[in-house]
């Protein structure tokens, strides 16, 4: 899993930085990585094989920031993935590693940049109407957003008289009947 993220205590972006995030080794994962540095000490080459999709990509960017492996001038880094932990599929994974994708990397920084900043914008508001300790994020900020645009059209409404009349009239002599509708208020403005 994860093992740095953005703290919980601050926004942990810097806003006037090109919104760098900032981020920190998260409690309880520290024992994982000092032993994740003595393992690597002792290797050559490091295979990455966390989960094939953009927060496993961002975990191996992570590992190699964490490990600092991308200062280390004597070690090889490849990234592998696989659908399956079976023999065959690691086998067929080690055959073609490859470079950190850091479009994914940067897909899944953004949605966890947002995820921040809307959630820090949003979740106080959240503890003072709602509960203390909810926090929102983009998705439920987008959806409160437009629940509360739709209260305000409701509030803002103003009923007014207005009809819709449809009749159909048939002369008489005439086989045919005539649809007829009138659309207006009581003193026919249309």
């Amino acid at each position: 899993g994860h093992v740095r993220d953005l703290p919980k205590s601050q926004l942990g972006i810097d806003v006037e930085n090109d919104y760098e995030p900032k981020y920190i080794t998260i409690r309880g994962k520290g024992d994982i990585l000092a032993k994740l540095r003595k393992e690597v000490k002792k290797a050559d080459t490091i295979y990455l094989a966390t989960d094939p999709d953009r927060e496993g990509e961002a975990i191996s960017w992570h590992l190699v920031k964490a490990l600092k492996l991308d200062e280390a001038k004597d070690k090889k880094v490849y990234r592998i993935s696989f659908n399956e932990i079976t023999k065959n599929a690691v086998k067929t994974s080690l055959k073609s590693p490859r470079e950190i994708d850091m479009d994914l990397v940067d897909a899944q920084q953004t949605r966890r940049i947002l995820d921040r900043m809307v959630g820090y914008s949003i979740s106080p508001l959240l503890w003072a109407k709602v509960k203390r300790g909810l926090s929102a994020g983009r998705v439920q900020s987008v959806a409160l957003r437009m629940i509360c645009d739709r209260e305000e059209e409701i509030d803002a409404f103003i009923p007014e008289e207005y009809w819709n009349l449809e009749a159909d009239l048939k002369p008489e002599g005439n086989k045919k009947a005539l649809n007829a509708k009138f659309y207006g208020d009581k003193n026919g403005k249309q």
